[in-house]
């Protein structure tokens, strides 16, 4: 794997027309990547996680190259969280009290005492209600014909005994976050030699950079046991220097796919230096990390478009 100032490209473009301040285009920057790793914090120097985008493209050393493609056909954006449902009834919740109870016990007898204190309250509670009683029978019938090799739930007995079932106070609740993922179609159309070499620069460009590097390439004593992570890359809508002031931005991403169509016409046709006519290209993108709601903070003028 070639090292420091090899691996870099410089800048590539197409189509290759001058580009002035009111041209719009997609600017692919490829980052070195750099494992985001740990930070201590704290008087006691705990550690904490920290994010890929903390670590990527804040040192001009690491950009490697810049690709400037035409703005695709179709711009989407898409954000989303995962919401699930979740049920709790109330037997479940006394046993979630007695165990709260027990471990914010300052010692083993104290443990003990509020083990002793919670679960009188629990049965006498379960005691002093028909219903309760039923499903407290129920759980425990239901355990015993399992054993037998039954195959019933106390849902089901409880529901049997009384027509009723335990109230699961369902509720919608938060799960986790999403990565987005992103898809881009480009045509090339060369319309002379060097737009053609250009084309294919750009193409060999994002196949070394999107795949893994062998460490036995180091010439450092590498056993090739390993593989290092590709590169990533920064993608930023721009009118002319500037950030474009209304579409979306985008997180550091890794490539998960790139294919080239390079019969884009239909058929095969190519110039006299083989370049095919027409080629089409796909690429799949998905952000290193996850959209926060303070990633939105200090837009609100609106410069930063509709942000992330």
């Amino acid at each position: 794997m070639a090292k420091g100032k090899k691996r870099k490209f410089g800048n590539f473009r197409y189509p290759m027309a001058v580009l002035d301040k009111h041209s719009d285009y997609l600017e692919i920057k490829v980052i070195e990547y750099r494992a985001p790793g740990f930070e201590s914090a704290g008087e006691g120097k705990s550690f904490r996680l920290k994010a890929s985008s903390d670590t990527l493209g804040k040192n001009k050393e690491d950009i490697l190259g810049t690709i400037i493609l035409p703005v695709p056909q179709t711009i989407t954006d898409s954000n989303g969280v995962t919401w699930g449902e979740n049920s709790l009834n109330g037997l479940a919740a006394k046993g979630l009290g007695i165990a709260g109870a027990v471990m914010s016990a300052d010692s083993m007898e104290d443990a003990k005492n509020k083990l002793t204190k919670q679960s009188k309250g629990a049965v006498k509670d379960f005691l002093s209600d028909d219903m309760t009683k039923s499903a407290v029978n129920a759980q425990f019938a239901s355990m015993a014909v399992n054993a037998l090799g039954g195959n019933t739930t106390s849902g089901g007995v409880l529901a049997r005994q009384t027509g009723a079932i335990l109230n699961p106070n369902m509720e919608l609740l938060f799960g986790g976050v999403q990565l987005r993922s992103f898809n881009f179609d480009f045509d090339f159309a060369p319309r002379d030699e060097r737009e053609s070499v250009e084309i294919k620069k750009i193409i060999r460009a994002f196949k070394i950079h999107m795949n893994a590097k062998r460490t036995s390439q180091d010439n450092d004593g590498g056993s090739g046991l390993f593989i290092k992570s590709p590169d990533v890359f920064q993608l930023t809508y721009k009118t002319g220097n500037k950030d474009h002031q209304f579409l979306h931005r985008f997180k550091p991403m890794a490539m998960l796919n790139m294919a080239v169509n390079y019969t884009g016409a239909g058929t095969y046709a190519t110039y006299d230096n083989t370049s095919p006519v027409q080629l089409k290209m796909n690429l799949t993108f998905q952000e290193l990390n996850p959209i926060y709601s303070e990633d939105y903070e200090g837009v609100d003028n609106l410069e930063g478009g509709t942000g992330f």
